[in-house]
């Protein structure tokens, strides 16, 4: 290897965190947060509204169109034991799309809540008498759930509108509520799948999104469904003994062309934009090493392992030739990356992003950003009223 984030420590990663600032609720308006400036190492502030005149007009801007699901579901046992059921993704049939339109019957991954009380058979819905769910594969921290429904007509998707719950972060420390069914999306979010919303997409506006394209700033969407894994704790004391969760992630061809003409000035909206636009380059690297390979998902270590260094342009040029011959215009596949201190970024120029949890993977991206300068950040959010986390506030990160 030629270099070993593994031996990283996460304890090294730790900031004091009150809980009185972590933002519980958003505000009001959502451009209205602040946002903090990093340019080349100065830190200034503004708010989020000025953030069309913070960026140059040859930017590309890249966000994430993911929309959060209501994947929390409520079940109840004959002898009354309540069972929380959390879809995370599906399983038979594995396409979100699919899935979303299945009637009658389904299996999706699930995280089992009480899950000592559930020893076997079926469990009725606590909001709908027709829909039941049975655990058909104990899979250790999850499990294989079968849902079955009897309203002729009703697809999955309708079901989880109509009883599930929007999973909103554990770390609020309350209940959903009806308000978060629209704060806790953003303005842009259209592919159903997430169970964690793109949160730095959380502060964009209409009004917003139309002064940065009066601008001239060109915007493109990117689809990677947010898993509860981006809440996953780091509890080994180096990260080599962290697994990332693996996530599905769909770039279109005409996207990848535009990030070949504006090579340079890609502006990420969040880490989950980060994720998606770097792993096409591991992607390209793989095309690179053999361009009728059929597996494109991008391991967790890949980035720090031997592999032939190839512009970015080069990468993206072999998706765009492998979309071709297989006579599609999607890119679709799944990414396990992590970014962590000495990773070289190769797509990502500037990055829009909030404040994260001590101690987390979506951190040490951050500090691999900021070239480890992440705690002088940290130490002006919290030094100046900065909001934290899901609803807090938000920050734009610009290195030479």
């Amino acid at each position: 290897m030629q270099k070993g984030p593994q031996s990283i420590r996460i304890e090294d990663y730790d900031y004091p965190l009150p809980e009185s600032r972590i933002a519980r609720f958003p505000l009001s308006r959502r451009d209205e947060s602040k946002l903090l400036i990093y340019r080349n190492g100065t830190i200034t502030e503004r708010h989020f509204y000025d953030l069309p005149d913070l960026l140059d007009g040859q930017s590309l801007m890249v966000r994430n169109n993911t929309r959060v699901i209501q994947a929390r579901l409520l079940f109840e046992k004959e002898t009354g034991a309540r069972i929380e059921i959390f879809c995370l993704e599906p399983h038979e049939p594995s396409d979100y799309a699919q899935a979303f339109q299945q009637g009658e019957s389904c299996v999706w991954k699930c995280l089992v809540g009480n899950s000592k009380k559930w020893k076997g058979g079926m469990i009725r819905s606590q909001q709908n008498e027709h829909l039941t769910a049975e655990r058909i594969e104990d899979c250790g921290e999850t499990s294989l759930i079968r849902f079955r429904w009897s309203e002729a007509g009703v697809s999955f998707g309708e079901l989880l509108e109509s009883v599930g719950e929007l999973p909103i972060p554990p770390y609020l420390h309350r209940r959903t509520e009806e308000s978060d069914k629209t704060t806790y999306q953003t303005v842009y979010s259209k592919i159903k799948g997430s169970v964690a919303a793109p949160t730095a997409g959380l502060h964009f506006t209409p009004e917003i999104l139309q002064r940065i394209a009066d601008k001239g700033i060109e915007t493109e969407e990117v689809t990677l469904h947010v898993g509860a894994g981006t809440f996953k704790p780091v509890k080994s004391e180096e990260i080599g003994g962290h697994t990332m969760h693996s996530e599905v992630m769909s770039v279109k061809a005409d996207t990848i062309r535009r990030l070949q003409s504006k090579s340079g000035h890609i502006v990420a909206v969040g880490t989950t934009s980060v994720r998606t636009l770097e792993s096409l380059y591991f992607i390209g690297v793989l095309l690179e090493q053999d361009k009728d390979l059929q597996d494109l998902h991008v391991g967790q270590w890949m980035p720090y392992e031997d592999y032939p260094k190839i512009s970015s342009e080069k990468a993206l040029e072999n998706i765009l030739n492998y979309l071709q011959e297989h006579d599609t215009d999607v890119l679709q596949t799944s990414t396990q990356i992590i970014i962590a201190p000495g990773y070289d970024f190769h797509i990502v120029s500037q990055l829009i992003t909030n404040f994260h949890q001590p101690q987390s993977t979506l951190l040490l991206l951050i500090s691999a950003y900021l070239k480890g300068d992440w705690k002088r950040v940290y130490d002006y959010a919290l030094g100046h009223d900065f909001r934290f986390l899901s609803y807090g506030d938000s920050s734009l990160l610009i290195r030479e």
